[in-house]
């Protein structure tokens, strides 16, 4: 066993270190976004929906369009009432709510 380790310490060392180089990126490098349903209700636009969800979210009304339609098969320019869709939400913000949907218009 000592014969092996002399012969193979760098080389051991070097897979041990990259394993650990490895694991310490990948835990800082989890998104700290949750995703949560929204139900698209009558006068909706992902505009809205982007300000209604904005302290929730950490992105511009822009950004928030966007990563929607990347996120969202089929969503492109418009939406339609009783379409779901997903949208992002910061884990803090989303401790005990699996899926929210969009309030009535007051």
């Amino acid at each position: 066993m000592k014969k092996l380790w002399n012969q193979y310490s760098y080389a051991i060392t070097l897979i041990l270190l990259s394993f650990t180089i490895a694991f310490v990126i990948l835990l800082k490098h989890q998104s700290d976004d949750q995703y949560v349903k929204v139900t698209i209700s009558e006068g909706d636009t992902l505009w809205t929906i982007s300000e209604q969800f904005a302290d929730q979210h950490s992105l511009s009304n822009k950004e928030f369009v966007s990563w929607v339609k990347k996120h969202n098969e089929n969503i492109k320019d418009q939406i339609y009432p009783g379409e779901k869709i997903v949208i992002p939400v910061s884990k803090n913000d989303q401790a005990n709510t699996t899926e929210l949907a969009s309030a009535p218009k007051e």
